[in-house]
């Protein structure tokens, strides 16, 4: 892995989750606290850490300036049924979890960082399930994160709902990419699910509302491999 700058551990004691919570906040190397940065938070950090390669994807990017400076925060959940919990709509730590982002991590990284204090200034970066709840905190805090990177999300019927009771579409920017074979996806549960249908008609109704919307139809399926390829044409995108 290619790292121009360091990964540092940082922890947030969540009073919403009752629990410390590891963060993984990469600095690349010209960090100077007299610059100010973007906010890239990844969630399933070690996931697009490792089999991502977020972080030399993200140092190309800035080296390369193809993108503007950005500080990349990494968070992980403890297990597939923690994941579950924390990422799906009616996981029972879902609400908090969605409340710790807003309101606990961007407080803690704002104290830290000079940062875009703007919803602009902060993108939420998710893969299936992941980029599911990065959808709703953006829903629920419009105010606070403005742009979302959704890689083969998870449509639930809630996620829906909350798009078509938007109606502030100017508040939203998305980059939103699915697999052309993502037809009989097999979920954490043990369930096979038509992801493809269901962006498919996500998209549909993020353009009607007026969303400012990239949309990328790949040709591959639900896996790391293309989310991977996938990548940097998003992050491209959402942080030039």
């Amino acid at each position: 892995m290619t790292l121009n700058g360091k990964i540092i551990d940082d922890f947030i004691d969540s009073r919403f989750l009752q629990e410390r919570i590891l963060i993984k906040t990469f600095l690349p190397d010209n960090f100077s606290p007299l610059y100010t940065y973007q906010l890239l938070i990844a969630l399933d950090g070690d996931d697009y850490l490792q089999k991502g390669k977020l972080i030399s994807v993200t140092s190309e990017l800035l080296g390369n300036k193809q993108i503007n400076n950005c500080l990349v925060i990494m968070i992980s959940p403890l297990s597939i049924e923690d994941r579950n919990q924390k990422y799906h709509p009616n996981g029972s730590k879902n609400r908090e979890f969605i409340r710790f982002l807003a309101e606990e991590l961007i407080p803690h990284l704002e104290n830290k960082y000079h940062t875009f204090e703007l919803a602009s200034g902060r993108t939420l970066l998710g893969d299936s399930l992941a980029a599911t709840v990065c959808l709703h905190a953006a829903s629920e805090y419009p105010f606070t994160f403005g742009q979302v990177i959704a890689q083969s999300p998870y449509i639930h019927p809630q996620t829906m709902a909350y798009l078509s009771s938007c109606n502030q579409p100017e508040l939203l920017r998305l980059f939103h990419s699915i697999g052309d074979q993502e037809t009989n996806v097999m979920t954490t549960n043990g369930v096979t699910k038509d992801f493809l249908t269901q962006n498919r008609a996500f998209n549909h109704l993020a353009k009607e509302k007026g969303i400012d919307v990239y949309y990328d139809e790949f040709n591959g399926d639900h896996t790391w491999t293309y989310w991977q390829e996938n990548l940097k044409k998003a992050l491209i995108w959402m942080l030039k």
